[in-house]
């Protein structure tokens, strides 16, 4: 029932036609192409929908998937982000049996997974490694969609942000299950934001609390939902996919190519050889030489409650939007601000763009000097709070704004009129 149904939302976008020569073109619905009007039966339009069986539904989708023959490596992270999620929720479930989340204990439980367990030192460094890896494919995989203006597939572009912040969300719940005295702390600051909201803020962190602080309560909840948001990811994962299939993937021309290979072997095997590459070198670099290299000195002391760390900062992931939380004076002010930083990503499906960023000279420099800035705007979180670090944040933060509020709309109203 779910093939037949996705098949005839299939239906009304596009029209696949596979051959001989494991070639598919791909025609609007009535294209004409070289002077001739194709029409196409119902029957003959992508079989690859119409399996009755869960194996054949996902052969179809692993095998026959159709693809643009023009992808470059930059189209892998998508794939590269699916296996580190899968090798995330394995490495977690590991430790979660060896896990104790009790603030008495917390602490002393990782300490056991890494001196105790057999191998526990190299699950537990692939889980908070994996962490960074993922963060890295996936901001790379959003500055590719940005770069080539992938944003234009709605479904696709909002269900991806959606697993962005539950990825955030999630991260940001592992890493106070260490209980060390960034963990406290960072998790005392960020659910304090909460408090903003009108009417509903304090209750709200009372609520998430399950106190008046930062206590047991508290590490039992994070605990409990850092090991149910994954899956609730995986099934959110399945979704942003089908509307990839449904719709097709995007391509570095940005136009409707008409040369199509099937995904299984060539883009199987780039893939798989990218996967390899990346997480193999990260997991060398991160793992067996510089296991702590991402991490922060003050988690490696035992959560106190009695002992500010002289500077509270978040995982390196989270610092861009954290300098841009506090490149704003007002509390209310700067939560507002870093949501928005967040939430303004859900509009550019709007801007009516025709090229990808690659045709435009002016385009590239604007796209680069932005990554530019994001850049910064992640080492100026990791800065103290002071000048010029404050100065600096607050126009890293108004160029952040400034290129998708008027940067992108006057580009796509450049390549509309021209």
């Amino acid at each position: 029932m779910l093939a037949k149904k996705i098949n005839n939302m299939y239906n009304t976008y596009k029209m696949r036609k596979v051959d001989g020569s494991n070639k598919v073109k791909v025609y609007q619905l009535g294209a004409k192409v070289k002077g001739t009007k194709f029409k196409f039966k119902k029957e003959q339009v992508n079989s690859r929908w119409l399996h009755n069986n869960a194996l054949g539904f996902l052969v179809s989708h692993l095998y026959y998937y159709p693809v643009p023959a023009n992808l470059n490596y930059f189209w892998g992270f998508g794939s590269i982000l699916g296996a580190l999620l899968v090798i995330q929720i394995v490495t977690g479930l590991f430790l979660a049996i060896h896990y104790t989340p009790d603030v008495d204990h917390a602490f002393y439980s990782v300490e056991f997974i890494m001196r105790n367990v057999k191998n526990g030192w190299l699950i537990r460094y692939m889980h908070s490694s994996g962490a960074s890896l993922l963060f890295i494919a996936l901001y790379c995989h959003m500055l590719r969609a940005l770069y080539y203006r992938a944003f234009r597939n709605t479904a696709v572009w909002v269900t991806g942000l959606f697993l962005l912040l539950l990825m955030m969300a999630t991260a940001f719940l592992g890493y106070i299950l260490v209980w060390g005295q960034m963990s406290l702390w960072g998790a005392t600051v960020i659910t304090n934001l909460f408090g903003t909201l009108p009417f509903v803020g304090q209750d709200l962190v009372i609520l998430l609390w399950g106190g008046f602080s930062v206590e047991n309560p508290t590490l039992k909840r994070f605990y409990i939902l850092h090991f149910l948001l994954p899956f609730l990811m995986v099934g959110l994962t399945v979704l942003h996919i089908l509307y990839l299939h449904q719709s097709g993937s995007s391509n570095p021309l940005g136009v409707d190519s008409v040369d199509f290979v099937c995904f299984y072997p060539k883009y199987f095997i780039k893939d798989l050889f990218g996967f390899i590459c990346f997480y193999g070198v990260g997991l060398l670099i991160l793992v067996f030489f510089y296991p702590n290299l991402l991490g922060h000195v003050e988690n490696y002391t035992e959560a106190n409650s009695l002992i500010t760390p002289k500077h509270i900062t978040p995982e390196w992931y989270f610092e861009p939007f954290y300098a841009i939380l506090r490149s704003i004076p007002s509390k209310t002010g700067g939560v507002f601000v870093m949501f928005l930083a967040i939430v303004i990503l859900f509009f550019l499906p709007l801007f009516e763009f025709t090229l990808t960023t690659k045709f435009s000279s002016v385009a590239q420099f604007c796209f680069w000097f932005f990554v530019g800035n994001f850049i910064c705007l992640g080492w100026l979180g990791m800065c103290p709070i002071e000048e010029p670090y404050i100065t600096l944040s607050r126009f890293a933060t108004i160029f952040y704004f400034i290129y998708f509020l008027f940067i992108l709309p006057i580009l796509a109203e450049i390549e509309r009129v021209l």
